[in-house]
């Protein structure tokens, strides 16, 4: 009797298998897509994708479909904060709120004040003065997300009241005919950087939690996105600031503006002119009248 020499069946469908996982993961999928109740038990994902017969697979392929091969020396996959971070809007915070129990139970912006506390959950908290938790109306349409407290707000604790915030304040009052009173500001991150320098990663995480439970409670009609920092941690996307401002972006189902920081605009008081343009979009979101003159030249 002479001994085959192709493969079995089941070795051919591993290799299948093997071959489609990782062609999900190079296309940032976590793993095969659920397959219908209504398809048939021995139809591998594989083959429905590339066309190929389906083949009848025994119960070790199948199982080991379920988690790489033991020889296979593929990192593992991400747990599931770090999926959350992708470049997609997150379609709710939830996946954050594990960080801190309790979170998702603050009833309003005094709650949440109070829920953050003292904050020492990242390495900032020994270097600041005052945690900066954000102004303004509650319940206002209109919200404003910078990127973390500089030296004049780290001494006062409150967002945006130096140079840069007195801009905002022209922004907002003279550009758009309402009061700082009337919208809501606050940063992405709560505690000054030292030296002014971006926040970290991991001072992000810690903090951003409290970002995304501030926008869920006070949940305005738009938020403008102040400078490249926060827009970017808003819309976990590396894009450049440049190529996003004055295009509409989608957060969690809020309409979101992205336009330059005003200490930007400090620096480079030509481009006042194309933040006027945004706050021109905003208010015509809103509904709002524009006002005759815009923010100081």
């Amino acid at each position: 009797m002479s001994i085959r020499s192709d493969p079995p069946p089941g070795a051919i469908l591993l290799a299948s298998l093997r071959d489609y996982v990782e062609q999900l993961r190079e296309e940032g999928l976590e793993g095969p897509p659920a397959v219908e109740s209504s398809a048939a038990p021995h139809q591998s994902p594989r083959s429905q994708t590339v066309g190929e017969p389906p083949q009848e697979p025994t119960a070790a392929p199948l199982a080991a479909a379920s988690k790489a091969p033991a020889d296979d020396d593929r990192p593992a996959a991400p747990p599931a904060v770090a999926r959350a971070s992708s470049a997609a809007p997150r379609s709710a915070p939830d996946d954050l709120f594990y960080l801190y129990p309790g979170l998702e139970k603050t009833a309003d912006l005094a709650a949440l004040r109070e829920f953050i506390g003292d904050c020492t959950r990242c390495k900032l908290a020994p270097k600041r003065t005052n945690l900066v938790f954000g102004v303004g109306n509650p319940s206002t349409e209109l919200m404003f997300v910078g990127e973390a407290p500089g030296a004049d707000e780290d001494a006062r604790g409150e967002p945006f009241v130096g140079r840069a915030g007195q801009l905002l304040t022209d922004i907002i009052e003279r550009g758009m005919g309402m009061t700082r009173a009337e919208v809501y500001i606050c940063n992405v991150i709560k505690c000054r950087p030292p030296e002014n320098r971006n926040p970290e990663p991991d001072e992000v995480a810690a903090c951003e939690p409290f970002l995304f439970r501030q926008i869920d409670l006070v949940r305005p009609r738009v938020i403008v996105g102040l400078g490249a920092f926060a827009v970017q941690a808003l819309l976990k996307a590396k894009t450049p600031i440049s190529k996003l401002r004055g295009n509409w972006q989608d957060f969690r189902g809020i309409r979101m503006m992205p336009t330059f920081h005003p200490a930007y605009l400090l620096r480079n008081p030509a481009d006042k002119r194309l933040v006027w343009a945004d706050i021109q979009e905003v208010m015509r979101e809103l509904g709002r009248p524009l006002p005759s003159r815009g923010p100081r030249r």
